[in-house]
């Protein structure tokens, strides 16, 4: 049995003073004769150039990502986490003095921090919970470490005494993994840009 071949389809030369037609002897041949592989070739270098660079880039990402301690990922996963927290309460007061960003004393009105009722040091079962982290103003969170008296009685008005009851429970104490805190970190992530994107609708 005598199968037969397709003719070689032609292609044209990309150089452009060119653009001859040819038939490729290679594949991935994109120009007809060495000549116009010359005149092709500053166009291919900066491409090249390009690639590598991408690659580079890629690669001292990795090499970072491996560098990373424990602590470095949980400051990451909880940085995530705050920025959630923070867009999620973004029309709330402040959880402790309800003061909002049209007050005008800058410290209590102009910039917000993710504030934990328990303390990440106190109970660091719950530094990723999100019923134990509100926005709250700068002035409370940093000055008057979290005004906890206040908060904790905006926060049964918020979620109600059994979940704050819940809070203030004991906890299993619970050591992450790296891979966990990267799952959360990705999860947190990911809760935001779908916040953002109901925000843009």
């Amino acid at each position: 049995m005598v199968i037969e071949r397709k003719p070689a389809k032609l292609k044209k030369c990309r150089v452009a003073t060119c653009w001859a037609s040819f038939v490729p002897a290679l594949l991935g041949q994109a120009v007809c004769s060495p000549a116009c592989a010359i005149l092709d070739a500053p166009k291919n270098l900066e491409r090249a150039r390009k690639s590598l660079a991408q690659v580079e880039r890629r690669e001292i990402k990795v090499r970072k990502e491996n560098l990373k301690s424990r602590a470095d990922h949980l400051r990451e996963a909880q940085a995530a986490v705050n920025e959630f927290i923070r867009l999620r309460d973004a029309h709330l007061p402040c959880i402790s003095c309800d003061s909002t960003p049209n007050d005008n004393d800058l410290m209590t009105g102009s910039r917000w921090d993710a504030g934990h009722y328990r303390s990440v040091g106190a109970c660091p079962e719950l530094r990723f919970e999100p019923l134990n982290i509100h926005r709250q103003c700068v002035k409370c969170n940093r000055n008057l470490s979290g005004n906890a008296v206040e908060y904790r009685i905006r926060l049964v008005l918020r979620i109600g005494a059994e979940k704050v009851a819940w809070i203030e429970g004991p906890h299993e104490t619970c050591k992450y993994t790296v891979d966990e805190i990267k799952a959360i970190k990705a999860k947190y992530r990911a809760m935001t840009r779908e916040l953002k994107k109901g925000e843009a609708a």
